[in-house]
């Protein structure tokens, strides 16, 4: 038969069946195998690693809410925490630094553009 340019034996397809080395096979099977297993311990290195990470995560996390919770309890007593003083002072003094800033450079540049 002819089909398509090519002449076409009648018969089974796909690959004729070779001779296979039974050791070369049981070798690449147990190589393939040695390969499965280490990406397999690798990957749940990898989980293990992200999991821990996550739970210290986590651990922070509720420190911190916990600590929130206390500075509320104290806020509805009516006292103030020295943490949230601090915050305060050290941004109401960034604000002024900012400020002062802002108006040094401003200064320069109008010293400048008044000297020719």
């Amino acid at each position: 038969q002819v089909v398509g340019g090519k002449v076409k034996k009648p018969g089974k397809r796909g690959r004729k069946p070779a001779k296979i080395d039974l050791k070369a096979k049981l070798e690449r099977s147990r190589q393939s195998a040695r390969e499965c297993r280490a990406r397999k311990k690798l990957r749940y290195q990898y989980l293990e690693e992200l999991v821990s990470s996550r739970e210290r995560a986590i651990c922070a996390l509720r420190e911190e809410l916990e600590m929130y919770k206390q500075w509320c309890m104290a806020m509805d007593q009516g006292k103030i925490p020295s943490e949230i003083k601090a915050l305060l002072t050290g941004e109401e003094q960034g604000k002024a630094q900012h400020n002062s800033t802002k108006l040094a450079k401003a200064g320069k540049t109008e010293a400048n553009s008044s000297n020719p």
